[in-house]
């Protein structure tokens, strides 16, 4: 693989990683619960979404090689 595409893939990667850190656990389908002093959090649609963005990334990945 030369540099250049490493390097595009990368910061591809880094931006969709970026995106998606702004957007955890705040998506509409997280389940959240604050009960006195005890909180659970479940980012079940978080889960969703990132799954299904590495299953992207890896398909073009092995696609491309």
């Amino acid at each position: 693989m030369q540099i250049g595409k490493m390097f595009l893939l990368i910061g591809v990667i880094f931006i969709i990683i970026g995106l998606l850190w702004s957007f955890i656990g705040k998506l509409p389908g997280d389940i959240s619960f604050k009960k006195g002093n005890v909180s659970f959090h479940f980012p079940i649609m978080t889960s969703i979404v990132v799954s299904i963005i590495l299953t992207a990334i890896f398909y073009l990945i092995s696609r491309f090689r």
